[in-house]
């Protein structure tokens, strides 16, 4: 029984943390226990633990006896995550390029190059782009051989997902970012550790100016 609330919980968990994410549910709205069993199909035990994760990753919080509000992102909160995100990948990068494997690397940088195939597809969400970008950064966590620091940047990410979602993905600036990102991943590849923290440094430097430049705090989201 235990071990079927705990599946019912990690569905219930999976489920919401996308729709957060996605901006299907927008921030301010109220997820209270009820409701989310029925709509989920779940009991409400496993609702509960799953809410319980949610507000642990900063998706959601208390929001008084009516069980849990979804949390908002505001300018200044994109400024602190990409503070702390230099701090983070640029260490990491420069770790990549003293200790991963060069091969796996180099590999990532000659797919880097040929990203713009994946951007012009007509792939609106542009999952592809994304997993390959996606590949970079579970590339660089095995790489630096240090857990406390890709555990830093595997919870930042979440977050970043979001921040993502708010910007125009117009295709400008995606090809712009797959070539910073061949350039960090050739960086690493050459195992020049500070030519992978600047190339990581002008990367997230030219991400927050573009998602500054396209968000506004007020504007409406649709998922």
């Amino acid at each position: 029984m235990r071990g079927g609330t705990l599946r019912a919980s990690d569905k219930a968990y999976a489920s919401l943390r996308e729709d957060i994410i996605e901006w299907r549910i927008a921030p301010g709205t109220v997820l209270a226990e009820v409701e989310q069993s029925e709509r989920l199909g779940v009991s409400r035990t496993p609702v509960r633990e799953a809410l319980s994760r949610l507000n642990a990753e900063g998706l959601t919080t208390a929001a008084g006896g009516r069980g849990v509000v979804v949390t908002d992102i505001s300018l200044d909160d994109i400024d602190e995550m990409f503070e702390l995100r230099e701090t983070l990948e640029g260490r990491a990068a420069a770790l990549a390029a003293e200790r991963g494997e060069r091969s796996v690397f180099e590999q990532l940088h000659a797919d880097l190059l040929r990203a713009s195939e994946l951007i012009s597809q007509d792939d609106p969400a542009r999952h592809e782009y994304y997993a390959l970008v996606g590949r970079l950064d579970e590339a660089i966590d095995a790489a630096i051989s240090n857990s406390y620091l890709a555990q830093a940047m595997r919870s930042l990410r979440v977050h970043l997902v979001r921040v993502r979602r708010l910007a125009a993905d117009d295709a400008p600036r995606l090809h712009a970012a797959a070539a910073e990102h061949a350039a960090i991943a050739g960086a690493i590849a050459a195992g020049n550790p500070r030519l992978a923290e600047a190339a990581t440094t002008l990367h997230l430097h030219r991400s927050l100016s573009h998602v500054k430049a396209t968000h506004s705090p007020n504007e409406e989201h649709h998922g």
